[in-house]
């Protein structure tokens, strides 16, 4: 079984910093795509980042230059830095990761519960 569990979120005036982290357990064999997303309160899930196993990044335009996605595939760990903090980013943000597991041959994806991260003063 793989289990996924977000950590990092928090409440954060506006301008501050936040670092999330995604960690993948269980019978791993490898992961792929690692992915992060958020929901704001009445709104879509929206993707925020990914990154591929080759370490290929990419960003919707909001978060560019401001938020940053990183992997440690040793530690089946995804990151997201995020830096400039608004109120808009205020979510829920949940982490998504590709990954193929022992006990269950195929390439599926795995999600976590989330973490609330709010933006406030």
């Amino acid at each position: 079984q793989v289990q996924v569990v977000e950590f990092g979120g928090g409440l954060v005036q506006p301008g501050g910093s936040l670092r999330l982290s995604c960690v993948a357990s269980g019978d791993i064999y490898r992961t792929y795509d690692m992915n992060w997303y958020r929901q704001a309160p009445g709104k879509q899930r929206e993707l925020v980042a990914s990154i591929t196993r080759a370490g290929v990044e990419n960003y919707t335009d909001s978060v560019k230059g401001r938020f940053t996605i990183s992997r440690d595939d040793a530690k089946s760990t995804t990151y997201l830095q995020m830096n400039g903090l608004k109120a808009e980013d205020t979510a829920l943000y949940s982490c998504k990761q590709q990954l193929w597991a022992r006990s269950k041959p195929g390439l599926f994806d795995y999600w976590g519960q989330g973490t609330q991260v709010t933006v406030s003063s």
